[in-house]
């Protein structure tokens, strides 16, 4: 599996923990920056994060900057990424089987590396289950494509 990562200055420490994890588990890992702790604007590493799935470099995404949530809000506004913020392995879960979460969001400042690394494993080993979902995600999309209002 090919996996983005992507962090601001916030979550940077806590994507050199997540990009050493998965390499050692043999993960494709495609980092999109940021390099240091020095402030950066966090939205630039939400798109190109969601970008490089949308272009078919990887098959998912995990984005870190100091709470999740404002990477978060920027990778999902491309049409086509689903990014959600975890703070806990079943929400991971459920984002990924029900959601079909393609952005894994996780704050640097708000959890540890521990829990951390076990919501990336439960994220990238679960399954999108389809069914009665795939439908609610296509109601997503249609949205996204100005087909619904």
């Amino acid at each position: 599996m090919r996996v983005v990562l992507g962090a601001d200055h916030g979550g940077y420490e806590l994507k050199e923990a997540i990009r050493a994890h998965l390499e050692s588990q043999g993960y494709e890992v495609r980092d999109e920056g940021t390099h240091s702790n020095e402030s950066v604007d966090y939205p630039l590493y939400g798109f190109a994060v969601g970008n490089a799935i949308l272009k078919g470099e990887a098959d998912l995404g995990i984005a870190c900057c100091g709470t999740g949530q404002g990477i978060s809000m920027a990778a999902n506004k491309l049409p086509g990424i689903r990014s959600a913020v975890c703070t806990d392995t079943f929400s991971a879960r459920m984002a990924r089987e029900h959601n079909n979460a393609n952005v894994l969001a996780l704050g640097g400042r708000v959890i540890g590396i521990g829990l951390a690394l076990d919501i990336v494993d439960i994220f990238l080993k679960t399954e999108f289950s389809g069914g009665r979902h795939a439908r609610r995600i296509n109601l997503i999309t249609d949205i996204e494509l100005g087909k619904r209002v």
